[in-house]
């Protein structure tokens, strides 16, 4: 009987390194026998995998030519089938981090552009052609939207009015003397999946474990384990400093008196929280990252 396989895409480009990262912190091994490959192999006899672009993606599993894929929501929504495909589950990681990326309305810091409505008449460029020239259609805005083939924020002033482009920390739009008019979307990376696919009991059941190990791994980038030895008198004073996902675990100790405590908590939280755990008597603290965490 042949193995049953799900037709999976995962994202060429940018996004590409950090969804084979996120991969195999999931525990799903994923890798290119050559860098020219666009048919990655895995551990996972289960996935037919092959790398496209994400801003054609939607379509494809639309169509069903996959069965899911990775890509992000502002794709979802250029490609207008925000209602036609499952959109399975947020998964917040993108080229440079864990935060979701932005869409905005940006110009050169000296236009007298202030607002979306002094755009009328003007010219916008954008890669998000459809998206933008729904959301100016919305605004009631009556500008010109051309389709940028890249190096997009250097056009703004001089070959266009304003630009709408993709960013993670405006950075880039600084750099360049841009400043931010608007913010139009905010995108993070979708699991979405053919609407007949995940009708399938089989496709389905693959759809939600795949789902499962991703969004455990991601969700556990921005958390540590804590682990420290306390005597168990002061463990009310300890239990009002961990802001854990749960109580912490407590375990007694074979020094009287004593116990252990091990917590899951934000990352960014520890720098501010262990100062006090040690001034409050706790010893032996360990930080120590996370692979995956199931809510």
């Amino acid at each position: 009987m042949e193995k049953k396989k799900l037709k999976f895409a995962l994202p060429k480009g940018s996004l590409q390194q950090s969804t084979f990262e996120i991969f195999d912190k999931a525990g799903i091994r994923v890798f290119l026998s050559s860098p020219r490959s666009y048919y990655p192999s895995s551990d996972d006899a289960e996935l037919d995998l092959m790398l496209i672009r994400p801003q054609e993606m939607p379509r494809y599993v639309r169509d069903g030519v996959f069965d899911a894929g990775l890509c992000g929501y502002d794709w979802v929504q250029e490609n207008g089938v925000a209602d036609e495909v499952e959109q399975v589950c947020d998964l917040v990681y993108a080229k440079g981090g864990f935060t979701p990326v932005k869409w905005v309305l940006a110009v050169p810091e000296s236009s007298k552009i202030n607002s979306v409505k002094d755009l009328n008449g003007k010219r916008v460029s954008t890669e998000l052609i459809n998206y933008v020239t729904r959301y100016f259609r919305e605004k009631k805005v009556d500008c010109e939207v051309e389709f940028s083939w890249g190096a997009t924020e250097v056009k703004a002033g001089v070959l266009v009015d304003a630009i709408v482009e993709l960013t993670e920390t405006g950075s880039s739009l600084r750099a360049n003397k841009l400043r931010i008019v608007e913010e139009v979307l905010q995108s993070t990376t979708r699991l979405i999946a053919n609407k007949d696919s995940y009708r399938d009991k089989w496709k389905k059941e693959k759809i939600d474990n795949v789902r499962l190990l991703l969004k455990a791994a991601v969700d556990a980038e921005k958390m540590v384990g804590l682990k420290m030895n306390i005597e168990e008198a002061k463990l009310d004073k300890v239990n009002r400093l961990l802001p854990g996902i749960t109580s912490p675990t407590v375990s007694r100790l074979s020094k009287e008196g004593w116990v252990a405590v091990e917590v899951v908590v934000a990352e960014q939280t520890v720098k501010k929280i262990l100062p006090e755990l040690n001034r409050i008597g706790a010893t032996g603290i360990i930080e120590y990252p996370l692979n995956k965490i199931v809510y």
